[in-house]
């Protein structure tokens, strides 16, 4: 939690120290109104007084409630401004952190659980700091500065003061005993009741077709129940305060009446209104000192909740990057447009198994490379080390003669065109997805129309509301398969990179848009080296050169008539699709 606090701004740490010297105001002026209390009662009682000087007391009285509120108000609204803007900064260095994560990083978060921090977490800290920030300044500077109001008027007094704040302490710490290990429970129950959710929401059309809303039901009511539950049982014991606090709160003032009446009693005549004053102040004073620990009671209650959220950000905020940037930005550049892998080997960091193992290929410039093998075999990996979604475990991996560890990664991805395996578009229009990132130069609407059109996607486009400008909902959810990949594609295309690579891109197209976009496609990216992972033969077979993988291992290099004759794999995947005369056709 305090390496967490390190993060105020300047501008939040003078406002904590305004804070702080408002807060000792506000107890000074609390702690007034007492005195002048027991001033009313003494002239009360005394014979003679004036009725101008119980007045006075009051007005002086009435101005200490009346500043109290301000610096009170004035307090509250830096606290909600300072809990506020640090949050906004925390939300935003967790955001930052995780686009910097590499895909190791992500899997070993989740997505569900990286939503969770930088949502529900980071409010717990913020409730924390609005409220803790009044309450933790506030309550020892009321408590200790009210015991030693006190501590001269009576030791019968002071001694029953202690013994009920012994048994609200003994209470509260009893409590937090039961109740701390649950909290960190409960917020990993909240990352499983997020991803259960988000997944139903995702797979809601496989959901109803397989007729499995009531399997669904039951994970999500499992988990909600678990965490409901645990919930419960940390109100429960947290409800057990309200009947203590009220024991505590009414026990005491009884108690002090109690021994006043006996002290008093007992009293000489002179001494009896004295006392009873003093009786008057301690009650006011006792009672200052029980708020003060029931504001310490609620900061615990919220502290260990606080305090497994606050550790649950650090450990994002603290992670390993795994991909670390390099600092080559295309001086001396020697090659354009090359792809060369030199004995890679790569395996995900907690598998044992290496899942790629001594590739060894170059792509030179102009050139289209196709990669081909079982489901399984490594190919969509393999081309996944290009742009650095991972490293390679062993080898190198060089675009344009360089190793791309050595690149900055916005240095890398601006030459890189990448259409993924699943497309994805994102809330927007037509020309916003297109056009979507950075990539070192302007994209005109000319160039998304051209892009598009080489992509197949201009017949579709121009009959939506708004052609170009027309509405793409999230995830593109208002266009079919093939449709988002074609604008997939025009994104790749928009860029105009060295290097464009195709992670089995064109599965959604049917053959005839297949063929006529690959044609367009080479015209188009005759200059650039194309990377393509297909499972189609006919997409692949006039490649320049044709990769074969299989377990990870590379079976065959060549051209579709050089593996036809001398690669066993490849010649099984193509009577797989193809009929011999098809094959000798081709």
């Amino acid at each position: 939690m305090l390496k967490l606090f390190k993060k105020f701004s300047k501008t939040d740490v003078i406002a904590i120290i305004i804070c702080f010297i408002l807060i000792v105001l506000q107890v000074w002026l609390d702690l007034r109104v007492p005195e002048y209390m027991s001033e009313i009662t003494r002239l009360v009682q005394t014979e003679g007084s004036s009725m101008s000087d119980i007045l006075l007391q009051g007005f002086y009285m009435l101005s200490c409630a009346a500043g109290s509120l301000l610096s009170a108000a004035i307090v509250g609204y830096l606290a909600s401004g300072i809990s506020a803007n640090f949050s906004m900064n925390i939300r935003s260095q967790i955001f930052n952190k995780v686009e910097s994560f590499g895909m190791q990083e992500i899997r070993s978060f989740s997505t569900s659980s990286l939503i969770t921090r930088t949502t529900n977490d980071v409010t717990q800290i913020e409730m924390l700091i609005s409220m803790g920030l009044q309450m933790l300044i506030k309550a020892p500077v009321m408590a200790v500065w009210a015991i030693l109001k006190i501590l001269n008027k009576s030791w019968q007094w002071s001694a029953l003061t202690g013994v009920f704040v012994f048994i609200l302490l003994t209470t509260i710490l009893t409590i937090m005993f039961i109740v701390i290990p649950r909290f960190e429970i409960v917020q990993k129950l909240i990352d499983r009741i997020n991803s259960v959710a988000r997944e139903n929401l995702t797979g809601i059309r496989v959901i109803r077709a397989f007729n499995a809303e009531e399997y669904q039901g039951e994970r999500f009511e499992k988990v909600n129940q678990e965490l409901t539950k645990t919930q419960l049982f940390n109100q429960r014991c947290f409800a057990l305060l309200n009947p203590v606090m009220m024991f505590i709160m009414h026990g005491l003032n009884l108690g002090i009446y109690l021994i006043g009446a006996v002290l008093i009693d007992q009293a000489m005549m002179l001494d009896k209104i004295t006392l009873f004053s003093d009786m008057v102040v301690f009650s006011s004073y006792s009672m200052q000192v029980i708020m003060s620990f029931l504001m310490l009671a609620m900061i615990f209650m919220m502290w260990p909740r606080a305090e497994v959220s606050a550790k649950r950000i650090n450990e994002v905020l603290d992670a390993d990057i795994s991909i670390k940037e390099g600092n080559y930005t295309f001086k001396d550049k020697k090659e354009v447009g090359t792809v060369e892998f030199k004995n890679v080997s790569f395996k995900y960091p907690d598998a044992d198994e290496y899942l790629l193992k001594n590739i060894s290929f170059k792509a030179d410039k102009g050139q289209t490379v196709a990669f081909i093998g079982s489901t399984g075999s490594g190919k969509s990996t393999l081309i996944n080390l290009v742009p650095r979604f991972y490293d390679a475990t062993d080898g190198e991996v060089l675009v344009d003669g360089v190793n791309v560890k050595d690149y900055q990664s916005e240095t890398l991805h601006n030459i890189i065109g990448y259409v993924p395996q699943k497309a994805f578009m994102f809330t927007g229009t037509v020309t916003s997805n297109v056009k979507y990132g950075s990539c070192g130069k302007e994209i005109t609407l000319d160039k998304v129309k051209e892009a598009v059109d080489v992509a197949q996607a201009t017949d579709f486009v121009s009959k939506m509301d708004g052609t170009y400008d027309a509405h793409i909902a999230r995830g593109g959810t208002n266009v079919s398969g093939g449709q988002k990949q074609r604008l997939s594609i025009a994104r790749a295309i928009a860029r105009d990179p060295e290097i464009y690579i195709f992670d089995d891109s064109f599965s959604a197209l049917d053959y005839k848009t297949d063929v006529v976009l690959r044609k367009e496609l080479k015209k188009y990216t005759k200059d650039a080296t194309s990377l393509i992972v297909a499972q189609r033969i006919g997409t692949i077979m006039n490649a320049d050169k044709i990769i074969v993988l299989d377990k990870g291992e590379c079976v065959g290099i060549g051209s579709h008539k050089e593996l036809l004759k001398k690669c066993d794999v490849y010649r099984e995947i193509a009577l797989s699709q193809l009929s011999k005369e098809e094959l000798e056709n081709a």
